[in-house]
């Protein structure tokens, strides 16, 4: 494919999605339910995350999820665990993509008692790239990054980053055991958008989790 096709093929790609984008954002707002969509690289602890959020902030906030990946059932069944709803879409079965869309979003809606729900998540597919481009009609998008991964992956990762409303840097219980440069990966979120939040998190100690319930439930 040419060039100029390619990028006008993505174009109306991407109109297309904000459509829906718009619609479904229209329905969360009637029915005043907070959206928080959750993208990082796999591996980064977005399930643990959520295991960890849900029995800290199910007292105040009925939470329901969407778990999105490639193949298997294994993230939903650990939230389903938690005795919330919990909705799966495996995108294999539509070409493997690497992200989720506001139309898979809006199909999982009817699968999920949203106006019995204060809080929904969206556990987009694990990647840094695709996820970021793809409006879901979202409150929120939360880019989340382990230590593990290393300072420069904001600088690689740019967009991910830019059009995050609060950045995550999880796993900050294994700092003492890695040669990861904090001062330096705070910059370099901090490069690529000045004005976002940053949590400093771990999902296994608690740490920073007040701060976090607090963000969530902010209006």
């Amino acid at each position: 494919m040419e060039a100029g096709k390619r990028i006008n093929v993505v174009t109306k790609i991407l109109a297309a999605n904000d459509r829906v984008a718009d619609e479904n954002r229209r329905r969360f707002a009637e029915l005043g339910l907070k959206v928080v969509n959750l993208i990082s690289s796999p591996g980064a602890g977005k399930t643990a995350l959520l295991e960890a959020t849900i029995g800290r902030i199910r007292k105040d906030r009925r939470v329901g999820v969407i778990v999105g990946d490639i193949a298997t059932t294994k993230d939903a069944e650990r939230i389903a665990k938690h005795d919330v709803p919990v909705v799966q879409i495996t995108t294999e079965s539509f070409g493997g993509s690497c992200h989720l869309e506001a139309s898979t979003i809006r199909q999982a809606l009817d699968e999920i008692p949203l106006k019995e729900l204060d809080l929904l998540f969206v556990e987009n597919v694990g990647n840094l790239v695709c996820p970021a481009e793809f409006d879901l009609g979202e409150q929120a998008k939360v880019s989340m990054l382990s230590v593990t991964e290393g300072e420069d992956k904001p600088l690689k990762y740019p967009l991910a980053f830019q059009v995050a409303n609060l950045v995550i840097l999880s796993k900050v219980d294994l700092v003492p055991h890695l040669r990861v440069d904090m001062e330096a990966l705070r910059a370099n979120v901090r490069q690529m958008n000045p004005k976002v939040r940053t949590l400093e998190l771990s999902s296994q100690t608690g740490e920073g989790f007040d701060a976090w319930i607090e963000w969530l439930k902010k209006p």
